[in-house]
C-alpha cells in the first residue's frame, strides 16, 4: 500500500507541470501557498503586487514551461481568494475582444500568406549582404507596416518569415530534402560539423527579430491604428488619423530616428547580442532553396503568389483605411487565401490556428491578472501621485514616465486605459484645461509605447514572439529579450522624454 501510494505520489508529481524542472514546479507550488498567508498577514494590496511578480515569472521563464499553466493557476488561485472576480475578468477579456479577434484570425491568415513573404524576404535576404543594412531595413520596414497596419500583424508576418528560413536550413543540415516533413524543434539528427554555424544563424535570427519587434514599436506609436490603445485614446480625444499623427510627431519621430540609429549602432558594435553576420554555409543553402524553388515552380504555384500579393495589398487598403476591426479583415483574408488558391481541406485550415491560439489563451490569463490590478486599485497611488502635480511640464513628464514604467509590469492598452480615463474625467470637473488634457493625452499614448519596450509584459507584439514556437528553437528567452532590448529602451526613452519636455 505504501509502494502504491509512493508510485501514485510520484505519478502526480511527475504529471504536474510536464518536463518542467523540479524547482520551478516547488516555485510555482510554494507562490500558490503563499499568497492565501500574504492576503491574511499584508492584505489584498500586497498580495496582488505580488501576484504580479509571480506572473512576471512565469513569463521569464517561458522556455522551462509555457507560461499559460502557472500563470493560469495563479489567476484561478486570484479569483477564489477575491482578489478580482470572474466578472471583472470577463468584462477585460470583452475590452480586448478586439486583439482576441486579431489573434485568432490574422495570425492564421498569415499563415496563408507565407510562400509569398519567404519568397520576398528571401530574396531581400540574399541581396542585402550587408548586416547593418539588413538589420536597419528589417526595424525599418517593421516600424512603417505597423503605422499603418498594427503591431501584432507585422509581428507575426516576421514570425513566420523567421520560422521559414530556420525550417529550411534545420531540413538540410538534418540531411532531408526541401520538401521533406521535418521537426525543427530537435537537433538530434543535426551533424555535429553544423553545431556552430546553427548556433551563429539562431543568433542571427533572433537580432533581426528583436530589431523588427522594436521597429513595430517605433512604428505602432506614430499612428491611431498602430496600436489598441493608441485608438482608444484618440476615441476619448477626438483626434483622426491626421491629427492623431501630427500631434505624436514632436516625440514619434526623434524617437523613431533615435531608434534606427540605435538599432545600427547596435550592429556595428556587436553589443547586447546583436552583429551577428549570416554564415556562409547557411546562405548558400538559403539560395539553392531559392533556386530550388524557381525551377520547380509551376504556373499553379505562379498563380498562388499572385493571389497572396493581391491578398496583401487588399490586407495593407483594408488596415490603413480600417474599413472593419483587424480580427474580422483577418478573416476575410483566410477566406481569399485559401478560397482562390484550392486549400480547402479542414486539417489544412486547423494548422493555421495552432501558432495563434495559446497565446491567445495565454492573453485571456493576462486579463485575470490585470483584472486583478484593476480591482484592487494596485495603480491608483501612482495616478493620485501624477494627477497632483502642478506644474504643466513636471506633470507631463511625469505621465509619460509614470505610464512607462507601469507598461513595463502590466499590459499598456490597460495602464492608457486607466490613465486616460482619469484625466478625462479632470477635463470634466474643470480641474486641467483642454491645451493640458491634449498635452496629457499625448505623454499617456508616447509613454505606454516607448518605454514599454524594456520587457514582454508591456508589449503585447514582444509577449508574442517571446511565446511563439520560434522563441524557443533560436534560443529567445526572457532574460535574453529584455537585455537585447535595453539599449533600445534607454536610448528612445530618454529621447522620448527630452522630446515630451522640450518639443511637446
Amino acid at each position: 500500500m505504501t509502494m502504491a501510494s509512493h508510485t501514485m505520489a510520484q505519478a502526480f508529481t511527475d504529471n504536474f507541470l510536464g518536463n518542467s524542472p523540479n524547482w520551478y514546479k516547488l516555485s510555482i507550488v510554494g507562490f500558490l501557498l503563499l499568497n492565501p498567508i500574504l492576503l491574511i498577514l499584508a492584505g489584498p494590496f500586497f498580495a496582488g503586487w505580488c501576484l504580479i511578480l509571480e506572473f512576471i515569472f512565469c513569463l521569464a521563464m517561458a522556455l522551462k514551461c509555457y507560461p499559460l499553466q502557472p500563470g493560469g493557476l495563479l489567476a484561478i488561485e486570484a479569483v477564489i481568494l477575491g482578489l478580482t472576480s470572474p466578472q471583472t475578468v470577463y468584462d477585460e477579456t470583452v475590452l480586448n475582444f478586439p486583439v482576441i479577434m486579431l489573434l485568432m484570425f490574422m495570425v492564421a491568415g498569415i499563415f496563408f500568406l507565407k510562400e509569398l513573404l519567404l519568397f520576398t524576404f528571401t530574396k531581400i535576404l540574399l541581396t542585402v549582404e550587408s548586416k547593418p543594412l539588413l538589420s536597419v531595413l528589417f526595424c525599418a520596414v517593421a516600424a512603417v507596416l505597423s503605422a499603418f497596419l498594427d503591431a501584432l500583424t507585422v509581428t507575426a508576418v516576421v514570425i513566420t518569415v523567421g520560422e521559414g528560413f530556420y525550417l529550411v536550413y534545420h531540413k538540410v543540415i538534418s540531411g532531408k530534402q526541401f520538401t521533406s516533413e521535418h521537426n525543427a524543434t530537435s537537433d538530434d539528427e543535426v551533424d555535429v560539423l553544423h553545431h556552430s554555424d546553427l548556433d551563429d544563424f539562431r543568433s542571427f535570427l533572433r537580432s533581426l527579430m528583436m530589431h523588427a519587434a522594436v521597429g513595430t514599436a517605433l512604428g505602432g506609436v506614430c499612428t491611431l491604428v498602430g496600436e489598441p490603445q493608441n485608438l482608444l485614446i484618440a476615441k476619448v480625444a477626438g483626434w483622426e488619423f491626421a491629427e492623431f499623427f501630427l500631434r505624436m510627431a514632436p516625440i514619434s519621430m526623434p524617437v523613431l530616428v533615435v531608434g534606427l540609429i540605435t538599432c545600427l549602432i547596435l550592429e556595428r558594435t556587436h553589443r547586447f547580442g546583436f552583429g551577428q553576420v549570416l554564415p556562409e554555409k547557411v546562405r548558400l543553402v538559403l539560395a539553392d532553396y531559392d533556386v530550388h524553388e524557381t525551377e520547380r515552380r509551376t504556373l499553379r504555384d505562379v498563380s498562388k503568389l499572385w493571389v497572396q500579393g493581391i491578398t496583401v495589398v487588399y490586407l495593407c487598403f483594408a488596415l490603413g483605411f480600417h474599413l472593419a476591426e483587424v480580427g474580422v479583415i483577418g478573416l476575410s483574408v483566410i477566406v481569399l487565401a485559401t478560397a482562390f488558391n484550392g486549400i480547402t481541406e479542414e486539417h489544412r485550415l486547423g494548422h493555421a490556428f495552432k501558432e495563434a491560439l495559446p497565446f491567445t489563451s495565454l492573453l485571456v490569463v493576462f486579463f485575470g491578472i490585470v483584472a486583478v490590478i484593476h480591482d484592487q486599485h494596485l495603480f491608483t497611488p501612482v495616478i493620485e501621485w501624477v494627477l497632483a502635480i502642478e506644474d504643466s511640464t513636471v506633470q507631463t513628464s511625469a505621465f509619460y514616465l509614470a505610464n512607462g514604467i507601469l507598461s513595463m509590469i502590466s499590459d499598456n492598452v490597460f495602464v492608457a486605459t486607466v490613465y486616460i480615463s482619469e484625466i478625462f474625467k479632470a477635463l470634466e470637473s474643470g480641474a486641467i484645461t483642454r491645451e493640458q488634457f491634449d498635452l496629457l493625452a499625448v505623454a499617456i499614448n508616447t509613454g505606454t509605447n516607448i518605454p514599454s519596450v524594456a520587457t514582454p509584459n508591456g508589449q503585447a507584439a514582444f509577449l508574442f514572439l517571446l511565446t511563439s514556437a520560434l522563441a524557443p528553437i533560436i534560443r529567445l528567452s526572457y532574460g535574453r529579450m529584455v537585455w537585447m532590448a535595453l539599449p533600445y529602451t534607454v536610448t528612445m526613452s530618454i529621447t522620448g522624454l527630452l522630446a515630451v519636455i522640450y518639443l511637446l
